[in-house]
This record gives structure tokens, sequence and C-alpha cells, in this order.
């Protein structure tokens, strides 16, 4: 059976060669009758568009390579199917690497990036211990984003998390409610995200003269054992307080379990003595499905991800295009947990 050609797809849709170019390349200002008509010719015909051997004629390229180093962080999942989502809106195609955060796997990734002709490369950063990207990302020759959720001490494209501002929404929202007793259970303590939360947890129990109080901050190790041990110590020692800001989903549900081996309850009834208030910082699957459930600040995943991939396709638009920081701080999301 003959290959059909874009020679064939002119001739049935009566218009040039150059116009079915147009078409594909989604280039021109074209009539949506001659592009409806061009369509209507490939699907007849069955035309492929062979996307490849065009950016090689054109010596350009619709792949982004994408580096995800760690496929159980929730919130690097969900920015990578944002990006993947806003990139093929806009005829890109994602090349997904995940290098294990060693330096001669990341080596190999980005080799293999280049073998498949990428235009530009995503980083999604996932140690929350390290304020440096790895040298190979850095001096990597092509555009590159980074995406990060602790804070980064690069010069660089990068989108990434205001985990201070999160904090100050979440901690002002339980002052405004009544509490005056507060705490944030969990993280380790050389966790930069941690670090960045309690500075705004901090700032706003001082804007409003309430005592910052060390023993009220504990960290633990990222699992909900730790978190309920912690949680459980904590309100013993101290039963005036009310809420918690809790560092992740482990240490919510790690909560969770110390209130109620100490008799307490969760809720957001500040007037009853017998409740503590929580309140997350993530967008945690299950937060409709927990009984209360879960009052958070929004990682606005969705939003990083549209960032990221918008920020990539303006660098490759224009390439001379000066160094952006976007930071997103997300939204807090009541429910009945606080």
């Amino acid at each position: 059976m003959k290959k059909v050609s874009i020679i064939d797809v002119a001739k049935q849709a009566g218009v040039s060669v150059s116009t079915v170019s147009l078409v594909l390349r989604q280039k021109g200002k074209i009539s949506d009758a001659t592009i409806g008509k061009v369509q209507a010719a490939i699907d007849a015909l069955g035309y492929v568009h062979n996307v490849a051997a065009a950016n090689l004629r054109a010596n350009t390229s619709n792949l982004i390579g994408l580096i995800l180093p760690d496929f159980s962080d929730s919130f690097s999942i969900k920015v990578m199917a944002s990006i993947v989502q806003e990139l093929e809106k806009q005829g890109f195609m994602v090349f997904l690497g995940q290098p294990l955060n060693s330096h001669d796997h990341l080596e190999r990734c980005l080799l293999s990036f280049k073998q498949q002709g990428v235009a530009g490369v995503i980083y999604l950063a996932s140690d929350a211990f390290s304020p440096h990207i790895p040298d190979k990302i850095r001096h990597c020759p092509l555009p590159f984003v980074v995406v990060s959720q602790s804070p980064l001490d690069e010069q660089c494209n990068l989108v990434m998390r205001d985990n201070r501002q999160a904090a100050v929404f979440a901690a002002r929202y339980l002052i405004e409610r009544g509490h005056r007793s507060i705490a944030y259970i969990g993280g380790r303590e050389d966790d930069l995200i941690r670090q960045q939360r309690l500075a705004g947890f901090r700032s706003v129990l001082t804007q409003y003269g309430l005592v910052n109080r060390e023993e009220a901050t504990p960290c633990c190790s990222e699992d909900t054992h730790a978190a309920s041990l912690v949680t459980r110590q904590l309100l013993e020692k101290n039963n005036t307080i009310t809420a918690l800001l809790c560092h992740s989903p482990a240490a919510m549900i790690g909560s969770i379990n110390g209130i109620h081996q100490i008799g307490r309850t969760v809720g957001k009834d500040v007037f009853l003595t017998q409740q503590v208030a929580l309140i997350g910082f993530e967008d945690m699957l299950n937060v409709n499905l927990t009984s209360p459930s879960f009052t958070y600040v929004s990682s606005s995943s969705e939003e990083t991800g549209r960032q990221a991939a918008g920020l990539m396709l303006r660098k490759l638009k224009e390439p001379e295009l000066q160094m952006q920081k976007i930071t997103l701080s997300g939204q807090l999301i009541t429910r009945e947990s606080a």
C-alpha cells in the first residue's frame, strides 16, 4: 500500500503543500475553513504526520526531558501530571527519566535526553535537606527549569512553594478562631521545608503577642508511629494545646492516633478543651474521606506544573529570556479538622 504523503493531502484538500505544512505545524494565519479542509483530507486519507522527521528538517524538537528522582513523592507526581498535560496541549511530548539521585544515573539520563534530541529539561527537585541542585543539572547546556518544594540557593529558572507563607495562612487562621496554644508536629530538624514553615509560624505568633515555645515544635522521623509518639508526649505535658500544624500526611495521621491515645478528639470547636484542631500542608487524596475531613493549605501542585511548563515554553521561544523565579503559596482549604 502506497504511503500517504503531504502532497496527497494537499491535492485532496485543494491547497498548496506549504499550506498543509503550516496547518500541521500550527503556524501562520490560516483560516478556519482551510484548516477544516486540510483536516478532512488528513482524516480521509489516513495521513500520519512524522513529527520527528519534521523536527529534524527544521532543527527543532517537540520533546521535553522531565527528571523525577522520587516517584514516592506525591507532590512531584501531581506536578509531573500537570506538566505533561500542559505541554501536550502545546504539541510537546515528555521524555521521562528517573536517575535515583545518583550522579552516574543522572549523567546517563541526561545523555539519553541528548540522544533523543530533547529541546529542554524540567527537573523536579526532591531533596528537602539541600539548598542546591546537582552539578549536572546546574551545568546542563539545554534550557532547563527546576521545580522545588524547598528553598534553593541557585541562579536558575525556578518554580517553588512558599512554605513560609503557607504556615502563615494556617497559624493566622487558627489564632483568629481563638486558639492561643498551637504546636507544630513533625519533620526532621534539618528539613528546609520545616525550617521555612516554622519561620512563618513563629512570625505570626510574634505578631499576635503569643509566646514562641521550643518544646511546642517537636521534630521526628517521617512516619506515623513517630508522629503519634511525639504528639502524645507533647499533649500529656501540656494539655492546654488546642491546635497542631502537621508537617506531612504521615504527621497528620500519626497526630490523630496520638490525640486519641490520651482521650482527646479531633475537631474545630475551640470551646471544648477535649478537642484538638489539625491543619496539614498537603493535597491528600483521602482528604474528604476521613472523619473528620482534613483542613489543609494546598500545595498548588497543578498550578506549579502549569507554571513550570509555561516557563519552559517561554524559554524555548525566547532563548535570551531573563531567569525567572515563580513562588506559589497555596490556599487554605477549611474542612472539619480545624
